[in-house]
């Protein structure tokens, strides 16, 4: 099968990136002849041909619409089996869904979201999007439900299919690897219970509820390591008013994540709005458990009290509480458990998962023609 996939380049330090990286290279392990459209900076992918989508320098709510048209017109000049976008595109047979809605993201800011240019810009796509591509793909149960509620997809057209983690990469043995040696690096204590955070736009993801938890934790030797990118100066200073800012280390984006989940003692992410959140699995697959947001579709792979637990995200004190179970019932139960948990959510199994919508999609159109 000659498959196209319209998606964004591939970046190291992003959870959505590593993700999708994972999905492809396992299509090509699969058989499937993949095609990636894709704007420029993408690295090679054995297995993979690239096409370019050349875009000009754009305002962000005019670069939104020329990755649409510009992908339009690529699509057109070739033939392909299946075309697969993961961006707000016009021109596709499956749309995966894993940003999940633009509409309910702006929802979950709550004020006046969405009258900005660009906003109404990708409202706009997104109305079409769900509108207009036969398969829609989201990543978790929440999402789906999100996408059927707001834009009426019907469930006929509407599938899960969950995000696959490297379960190699991200393992338990990474504790004996790295742990000493990377909090050294980070100036952490050997024996300092430690927290981490992962992902990058921090007031989506909640940081600045964990800050607030972190700060009133019964454990005062308790360390706080943020990874990820964007604007730290907020939640700094936010951390100095809250007498905490010595504990907490900022590393900025990472290339070596699994490091860093080698190096923690639990995995901490109250996201406003999270459609899946690929840190949620590699922490898992590390053998680290993980408080998660009822706002995240990764809290369907937590169990509370099993291998993590689940909070409202805008709740600081029923975060602290979690944390402080955590600390207190940890060992090494709760990673063993943590990682089995983790390890249905392969790349094959995602495979297997698009496989059925492609199946489907081209049975509908012999069925139509």
């Amino acid at each position: 099968m000659k498959l196209l996939i319209i998606a964004r380049p591939f970046v190291f330090h992003g959870g959505v990136e590593r993700a999708t990286a994972g999905l492809v290279g396992a299509l090509v392990e699969h058989g499937y002849a993949v095609h990636l459209l894709t704007p420029r900076g993408q690295y090679a992918v054995p297995g993979v041909t690239q096409h370019a989508l050349t875009l000009p320098r754009l305002p962000a709510p005019a670069r939104a619409l020329a990755l649409a048209a510009v992908a339009r017109l690529a699509v057109a000049r070739g033939t392909w089996d299946i075309v697969q976008s993961h961006e707000r595109t016009l021109r596709q047979d499956v749309y995966r869904a894993g940003e999940g809605c633009h509409r309910a993201h702006l929802a979950s800011l709550g004020g006046g979201g969405g009258r900005g240019l660009y906003h109404r810009i990708v409202l706009g796509l997104e109305r079409r999007v769900f509108a207009g591509t036969p398969e829609i793909v989201a990543i978790a149960k929440r999402g789906a439900a999100e996408i059927a509620a707001l834009y009426a997809v019907a469930p006929a057209r509407l599938s899960v299919v969950y995000n696959g983690v490297d379960l190699e990469r991200f393992h338990p043995r990474n504790r004996g690897r790295h742990r000493t040696a990377a909090r050294a690096d980070a100036g952490l204590p050997a024996d300092a219970w430690t927290i981490l955070f992962v992902g990058s736009g921090f007031p989506r993801k909640g940081l600045a509820t964990l800050i607030e938890a972190f700060a009133v934790l019964p454990d005062r030797t308790a360390r706080l390591v943020v990874i990820g990118k964007g604007d730290a100066s907020p939640l700094q200073e936010l951390a100095r008013r809250l007498g905490v800012a010595e504990r907490i280390v900022w590393l900025g984006p990472r290339e070596d994540a699994e490091r860093w989940y080698g190096a923690a003692d639990v995995v901490a992410l109250p996201s406003r709005y999270e459609p899946f959140g690929n840190v949620h699995l590699e922490a898992l697959a590390s053998g680290v458990p993980v408080v998660a947001s009822t706002a995240a579709g990764g809290a369907e792979a937590i169990r509370e009290g099993w291998n993590g637990a689940i909070v409202d995200p805008r709740d600081a004190g029923a975060l602290v509480r979690a944390l402080a179970t955590l600390r207190e019932t940890g060992g090494r139960d709760l990673g063993e458990r943590a990682r089995r948990s983790a390890e249905p959510f392969t790349f094959a199994a995602q495979v297997e998962g698009f496989a059925k919508v492609y199946g489907r999609f081209r049975r509908a159109r012999c069925d139509f023609s």
